[in-house]
C-alpha cells in the first residue's frame, strides 16, 4: 500500500492511553497482592440490610394504596384501561374473538394474504413468498392462535415505540443537550433487568395485557431512539450546511435532507426494536403476556426442550419475516414490487393485488374454514420429538469437549478477573476503575464511575456487583470479537449478509429460556453457561451495527485503497474499521447493554452475582427489597460502562482522528 494511500486512511491508535492503562493495571495487581482480602464488604446470600427492608416496605405501600391514591385513580388506572383496550383491539383483529364475533375479524387466510401483499409491495415477490410460507409453517406447527397473540402484542408495542421513539431519536440527534438528558433514561430502561420491573409493573397495572405491553415497550423502545439519534448525527455536516446555504429552513433540511439520508439506519433501528419486542414477549409471559411465551415457559417448567424449541422456532420465523420486509422498506423503491415495470402498469398490478387481498380477507372474515387454521396435519409433534432426541445425543457425544471449553474460559479469563475485583479492597477497586475511566474517557467518565461505584457500596451488594462486573466484561470482550468478525463479513458482502442475518435474528429473538436449556445440557449450571447465553443474545445487534458502519464507508475510499495496492486485510483494518469507528463504539455500547440484560437469566443457571439476587427477590417476597437493590446495582454498572464507552466514542470523529 502506497504512502499516499496510507496517509489518506484515518487512524485510531493512541499508544499513550494504552501504556497508561497497563500501568494502572500493574499497580493495581501489585497492591492486590499486598492487600488481598481486606475491606471486601461481604454479605451473606440470605442476609438483608435496613436499606433492603425499606424497599420491602415501599413495595407493600404501593400495593395497599393502589385504589385510593389520586396518582392511581387519575393516571395509572386510566393508562391501564387504555393500554388493555388497545391490545385487545389488535388481538380482536387477528387472534381472539371480538367485535361481537366468535372468532377474530381476520382469519389465517386473511393474515397470509395481507402479509404476502405487504411484503410484495415493500420487498418483492421473494419476500412475499417467505412471508406466506413462514406464517403458514407456524400454523402447521399447531401454534397459530398463540403466534397471532404474540404478533398482536408485538405490533402493539412496536407501533407505540415507533410513534414515540423516532421523534425522540431525531431530537437527541439534533440536540446534544437533549441527548445528555435522555440517554441516561434510555440506559435505565434498557439495562434494568426485566425481572426487576415486572414486579413493579404488576403493582401499577395488574397482571395482564397492559403490564405485559408496557414491559415490552420499556425494553424495546431504546434501540429505535438510540439508532435514530445515531443516524441523524451521522449525516455529514457539509450536506446540511449546503442545504442551509440554499435557503432551506431547518424543517426542510430535516425532512428533505437528513431523514432521507438517515432512512436506512432508522429502519435498522425499527428492526432492532422489533427484535427486542419479540425477545421480551417470552419473559413478559411471567405476568400473563398472551402468546407463544406461555407455551415456552410452561414447557420449560419441566425442561421439555422440544416443546420450548417448537414455540421459539415460531418466534424466530416471525422475526425473519418481519426483518426481511422492514429492511427492504429502507433500501429504496428500486427493490420494491415489480420495479422493472412502467409506472402505470406497476400501480395497476398493485391495485389488482390489493383487490385479491381484500377478497381473501373478506373470505377469512366470513367463512369458518378460512378463519380457523386447520390442525389435521400438524408437524409440531415431530419437531418436539426430534429436538428432544437431538438434545440427548449432543449431551452424550460432546460432553468432553464442552467441559474443556468451559474450564478454559472460566479458569483462564473469568476467575483471575473476578478474584482481582472481589478480593481487592473496595476502595482500591474504585480508585483503579476511576483511573481507567479517566484515561479512556476523560473526567466526566471518571466522575460517573466513582459516583456509580459509591452508590453500589451504599446498596450493600459490593461482592455480588463485582462478580457481575467480571462476567459482563469477559462476555462483552468475547461478544465484540465475534461481532467484529461477523459484522465485517456482512458489511463487505451482501451474500454473506443474506446468509448470516437469519441466524443473527434467531439468536436475538429466540427466547432466552429456549436456548438456555441446550446450554444447560452442554455446560451445566455455571457462569460459563450464562456467558455463552449473553453472547448469543448480544452478538446479533452488535454485528448488525458494525455491518451497517462498514457498508457506510465510502466506496470511493475503498476503491482508492485497492488501486493503491492494499490487500483485503489492509483495507479492513486500515480503512473500513477506522472509518466505521463510531459504529464500533455504538456496537460496543449495545453489546454491553444486551449482555447486562442477560444478567438475570444468568442468575437462574448458576452465575450468581446480582442476577441471582434479582431472581431470588422475584420469587421470594422477603427478598424483594434486596432484589430491587440488585437491579439498581446492575443499572449503575451499566451506566458506568455506558458513560465510559460513550466518552471514548465522543473522542473519535468520523474521520478517525482523536
Amino acid at each position: 500500500m502506497s504512502t499516499a494511500a496510507v496517509a489518506s486512511v484515518p487512524t485510531w491508535r493512541r499508544p499513550g492511553r494504552l501504556v497508561a492503562s497497563l500501568a494502572v493495571l500493574v499497580v493495581w495487581s501489585l497492591l492486590y497482592l499486598v492487600l488481598r482480602g481486606r475491606d471486601t464488604l461481604p454479605l451473606g446470600e440470605t442476609e438483608t440490610t435496613p436499606l433492603h427492608q425499606s424497599f420491602n416496605h415501599l413495595s407493600d405501600s404501593i400495593a395497599s394504596n393502589r385504589n385510593s391514591s389520586p396518582l392511581f385513580v387519575y393516571f395509572f388506572n386510566y393508562l391501564q384501561i387504555w393500554m388493555t383496550q388497545f391490545v385487545t383491539f389488535v388481538q380482536s383483529l387477528i387472534s381472539q374473538p371480538g367485535f361481537g364475533r366468535p372468532a377474530p375479524l381476520i382469519g389465517w387466510l386473511g393474515v397470509l394474504a395481507l402479509g404476502g401483499f405487504l411484503a410484495w409491495l415493500l420487498a418483492g415477490w421473494r419476500s412475499a413468498v417467505l412471508a406466506v410460507l413462514g406464517f403458514a409453517f407456524i400454523g402447521w406447527q399447531g401454534l397459530w392462535t398463540e403466534a397471532m397473540d404474540t404478533l398482536a402484542l408485538t405490533l402493539a408495542a412496536v407501533l407505540i415505540a415507533v410513534v414515540i421513539g423516532i421523534p425522540i431519536g431525531i431530537w437527541i440527534g439534533l440536540s446534544r443537550k437533549a441527548a445528555r438528558v435522555i440517554t441516561p433514561i434510555l440506559d435505565f430502561m434498557q439495562i434494568m433487568p426485566t425481572f426487576v420491573y415486572l414486579a413493579p409493573l404488576t403493582l401499577l397495572f395488574l397482571i395482564g395485557p397492559a403490564s405485559s405491553t408496557i414491559a415490552v415497550l420499556i425494553y424495546s423502545i431504546p434501540p429505535v431512539i438510540r439508532i435514530t439519534g445515531h443516524a441523524i448525527r451521522s449525516v455529514p455536516e457539509s450536506t446540511t450546511e449546503a442545504s442551509d446555504s440554499l435557503g432551506a429552513t431547518r424543517w426542510q433540511t430535516l425532512t428533505q435532507v437528513m431523514l432521507p439520508m438517515a432512512k436506512r439506519t432508522i429502519v435498522m433501528g425499527i428492526n432492532q426494536t422489533t427484535m427486542a419486542a419479540l425477545s421480551m414477549v417470552t419473559i413478559a409471559a411471567l405476568i400473563s403476556a398472551p402468546g407463544l411465551g406461555q407455551t415456552v415457559l410452561q414447557a420449560l417448567t419441566t425442561l421439555d426442550v422440544g416443546t420450548a424449541f417448537n414455540g421459539g422456532l415460531a418466534i424466530v420465523i416471525m422475526a425473519i419475516v418481519l426483518d426481511r420486509t422492514t429492511t427492504a422498506a429502507g433500501e429504496g423503491t428500486e427493490r420494491t414490487f415489480e420495479h422493472g415495470l412502467p409506472p402505470r402498469l406497476r400501480w395497476g398490478v398493485a391495485g389488482l393485488g390489493a383487490i385479491v387481498t381484500a377478497v381473501l380477507v373478506w373470505e377469512s372474515a366470513t367463512f369458518w374454514w378460512a378463519n380457523t387454521f386447520p390442525t389435521g396435519h400438524s408437524i409440531g409433534p415431530s419437531i418436539v420429538s426430534g429436538v428432544a432426541s437431538a438434545s440427548t445425543w449432543i449431551q452424550d457425544t460432546f460432553s468432553g469437549v464442552t467441559n474443556v471449553l468451559k474450564n478454559l474460559i472460566s479458569g483462564g479469563l473469568l476467575d483471575p478477573l473476578q478474584t482481582l475485583l472481589t478480593e481487592s479492597p473496595f476502595w482500591l477497586v474504585i480508585i483503579a476503575l476511576t483511573a481507567l475511566a479517566a484515561i479512556l474517557g476523560g473526567r466526566w467518565a471518571a466522575l460517573s464511575t466513582v459516583v456509580c461505584l459509591l452508590i453500589v457500596v451504599g446498596l450493600n451488594l459490593w461482592q455480588n456487583s463485582m462478580e457481575t462486573l467480571a462476567a459482563t466484561l469477559i462476555a462483552t470482550v468475547l461478544t465484540m470479537v465475534f461481532a467484529i468478525v461477523i459484522g465485517v463479513a456482512m458489511g463487505r458482502s451482501r451474500r454473506v449478509d443474506r446468509i448470516v442475518r437469519p441466524t443473527l435474528d434467531a439468536g436475538q429473538v429466540m427466547p432466552a429460556f429456549v436456548y438456555l436449556v441446550p446450554f444447560l445440557v452442554l455446560f451445566g449450571a455455571s457462569r460459563f453457561t450464562a456467558i455463552v447465553s449473553a453472547m448469543v443474545y448480544a452478538v446479533p445487534p452488535a454485528a448488525k451495527v458494525i455491518a451497517d458502519g462498514i457498508r457506510g464507508v465510502s466506496e470511493s475510499t475503498v476503491e482508492a485503497a485497492t488501486s493503491a495496492g492494499a490487500s483485503t486485510w489492509q483495507i479492513i483494518h486500515q480503512v473500513q474499521l477506522p472509518m466505521a469507528s463510531r459504529a464500533l463504539a455504538l456496537a460496543t455500547n449495545q453489546g454491553l447493554i444486551y449482555v447486562l440484560a442477560m444478567v438475570v437469566v444468568g442468575g437462574m443457571v448458576g452465575a450468581g452475582g446480582l442476577g441471582y439476587q434479582v431472581v431470588n427477590g422475584f420469587v421470594q417476597d422477603r427478598f424483594i427489597g434486596k432484589g430491587l437493590a440488585a437491579g439498581l446495582a446492575i443499572v449503575l454498572l451499566g451506566l458506568m460502562l455506558d458513560r465510559i464507552s460513550q466518552a471514548v466514542a465522543s473522542r473519535v470523529d468520523p474521520s478517525g482522528a482523536r
